[in-house]
């Protein structure tokens, strides 16, 4: 890195490792905030605003190229004033941005390098810019030096321009609500056939033959992943299941998983997960940890089970902060080149595991000349471990070769440990750290092992312990002690539905509770109640020139669905009506959305079918409630709502009916109870009458 001569800008005092980056660079970077803002008015200057993230590759090529070149730096010194910002400690920022990128270039991406008039309005931006043209992009000083001219010569037009994309940015994401589509007032809104049309639509855009979803690059895409599964559960779809199964498969034992060391990586470059980008991002791996819960509980394969466990151990060891919560990522490169940490030569093999070299070469695709496509010159005689899967995964021979590949798998992860790290992102962000109290909890249901009730319990705990902040209810970023930026919808949406999932699973009131708190006040300071959605940044937040609404699902589910899916949940436990109300209303809305294309709703479709499958209320009450809950938890009921009290009085949705000091479990669905059973056996019969 330029050291640019021992002197630093002002990301010097920050706590973000992107931003931290950055600190050293010749350009004058700052931080988002009024310092810079208001020197750009005062300068009467256009804002270059560069966004990106710790574990970015590209963000980290732009910067060797220009950004730690003097003569680019002192070109961005002079013509505007540079601001850096990491857009996983401002997502807020990031989307309103990424918008007017993507309505001026077509695509989108990081690094985002977005140019704002003094008042915030962006006019002009894109993604990486090279230092020289290329792949038909004008170089990165000509675009800063034809945007400067265009300031100073064609300044009405450029603020014309940027009022032009504010405007179109207020408009995109914004629905209004037809009362006419209204759950209530429409007959049969929630309906079998809808549900089935949307499995369609996903396996007409499945890859049948690769797993996944479309041509590459290839995400993981769990929440389309987890409506296949629940969908098979609920209509005996055999071809839904196949291809969720698939998907899962090919993905963890593809390059894209990390064979030695466990964890998933953020994508695969190509249609057969074999080279990714191997930046491992915390919220993959607990989305995939909850879709692999769900796929055990489904099938039962101890495939599931084991990578569930390779993920929990991956992320104990290399994402945990010693204090509690864990990080946000690990970065793609390590030594200036990216995979460098996870890649293999023939050679190494042979010289670490001796007499088990052929075997583990042999299951892992391992080769003298390498296995990775000759484009990837960076890579040349190196391997990615992956692992061709058959239909006789868990015959005999693969029960025995398991033992061998374990071990061998332990000596290359002791091996590994002594390389140079792809550095730590260690920012802990509250919506991250609660897709992963979830994914614990539904890893708890799949397998009964206590160890991971244990560290979502301990998650929580240090949530509440370090992540309040002053006015606002909630953080959004913990970085070396110090509690950065309000928490977003996102925050509060993941964090109210993890306390959903550890109330069930440990049947303590406290988490219902607290979720309680969390809904008031996201209503109070999140909704737009003119169109029933919720803004993504609080009202009293100022330093943003749009209130976005954001509802469509990206690498992490669209908030608003998971708080619709909260509404409906604490709506029906509480006998509220009013939030089941209001979460029908915003279904309705995207109705036409999520039906036409589920692949980008997929959080929107999956929630539409389970209140069209219809919702089982169970309670336990009675002794031994843990004992009880658990094996009721194991079942694959994605369609229930379960709590446990000593006393079902205190419950409102369930009949007010005498009871004695044995084992009560009630079922009611549409506001009917049926007659308590007292084993866990019984419920199978009461909780499968699917659409009825």
């Amino acid at each position: 890195m330029n050291d640019h001569k021992g002197k630093t800008n002002k990301l010097i005092s920050e706590t973000s490792a992107y931003l931290l980056q950055h600190a050293y660079n010749p350009v004058d970077w700052y931080p988002w905030g009024e310092e810079a803002l208001q020197k750009a008015v005062k300068e009467d200057k256009p804002i270059l605003v560069s966004i990106g993230y710790a574990a970015c590759h590209w963000c980290h090529v732009m910067e060797r190229e220009s950004f730690e070149d003097e003569t680019t730096a002192e070109l961005m010194n002079k013509l505007f004033i540079n601001i850096k910002i990491d857009r996983e400690e401002r997502p807020d920022l990031d989307h309103i941005y990424m918008d007017a990128v993507q309505a001026i270039a077509g695509n989108g991406g990081w690094p985002l390098n977005v140019f704002l008039t003094p008042d915030q309005k962006p006019f002009y931006g894109g993604t990486y810019f090279p230092p020289v043209p290329a792949h038909g992009r004008p170089s990165w000083k000509d675009v800063l030096i034809s945007l400067a001219d265009a300031w100073k010569n064609k300044r009405e037009e450029l603020v014309a321009q940027a009022d032009s994309l504010v405007e179109h940015i207020q408009k995109s994401g914004s629905f209004s609500l037809n009362e006419s589509v209204s759950p209530s007032t429409q007959e049969n809104f929630y309906n079998k056939e809808t549900c089935v049309s949307m499995a369609e639509s996903f396996l007409k855009l499945a890859d049948k033959t690769e797993g996944g979803f479309g041509a590459p690059p290839k995400f993981l895409q769990t929440g389309s992943i987890i409506y296949l599964l629940q969908h098979a559960q609920f209509c005996s779809n055999e071809a839904a299941k196949e291809q969720a199964v698939l998907s899962l498969k090919k993905m963890i034992n593809g390059g894209i998983y990390d064979q030695v060391g466990g964890g998933i990586s953020r994508y695969s470059t190509d249609a057969f997960w074999l080279v990714p980008h191997f930046e491992k991002m915390l919220y993959d791996n607990a989305l995939l940890l909850s879709a692999l819960s769900e796929a055990l509980q489904l099938t039962g394969d101890e495939k599931f089970r084991k990578t569930i466990y390779g993920i929990f151990n991956f992320l104990l060891r290399e994402m945990k902060h010693d204090a509690g919560g864990f990080y946000a990522a690990l970065d793609a490169d390590s030594e200036g080149v990216e995979g460098l940490f996870y890649i293999w030569s023939y050679d190494e093999i042979e010289q670490l595991l001796g007499e088990d070299a052929a075997i583990y070469a042999s299951y892992y695709n391992i080769k003298k000349e390498g296995n990775i496509p000759p484009e990837h010159k960076a890579w040349k005689e190196k391997n990615i471990l992956h692992h061709d899967f058959t239909s006789n995964d868990a015959d005999a021979d693969e029960a025995v070769l398991s033992v061998i590949i374990d071990k061998c798998n332990n000596v290359l992860l002791q091996a590994r440990s002594e390389r140079i790290r792809p550095q730590t992102d260690d920012k802990i962000l509250l919506g991250w750290n609660a897709l992963l109290i979830t994914a614990f909890c539904k890893c708890y249901a799949a397998t009964a092992d206590e160890n991971f009730l244990k560290e979502a319990r301990s998650l929580f705990e240090f949530i509440e312990s370090s992540f309040k902040k002053d006015e606002f209810l909630y953080g959004h970023s913990f970085t070396k002690g110090k509690l950065k930026h309000p928490a977003y919808l996102e925050d509060h949406a993941y964090y109210l539905q993890a306390m959903i999932y550890l109330s069930e699973a440990t049947t303590d009131q406290k988490y219902i509770d607290r979720a309680d708190q969390i809904l008031k006040y996201v209503i109070d300071h999140f909704s737009d109640e003119e169109v029933i959605q919720f803004y993504f940044t609080n009202k009293k937040q100022q330093d943003i020139i749009i209130r976005k609404k954001e509802i469509f699902d990206g690498a992490t589910p669209s908030p608003n669905a998971v708080m619709a899916e909260n509404l409906f949940y604490l709506g029906l436990l509480r006998a509220e009506e009013n939030l089941t109300e209001r979460a029908g209303k915003m279904l309705a809305i995207l109705k036409h959305a999520f039906v036409k294309y589920p692949g980008s709703f997929s959080n929107w479709a999956r929630i539409y079918q389970l209140q069209a499958v219809g919702i089982n209320e169970i309670l336990v009450s009675g002794p031994d409630l843990q004992a009880v809950t658990i094996k009721i938890l194991q079942k694959y009921l994605p369609n229930k709502i379960l709590t446990a009290v000593n006393n079902a009085r205190k419950l409102n949705f369930i009949a007010r009916k005498e009871q004695n000091e044995e084992m009560n479990i009630y079922i009611c669905r549409n506001k009917t109870c049926k007659a308590p059973v007292s084993s866990v056996s019984e419920i199978d019969l009461l909780t499968t009458d699917y659409f009825q």
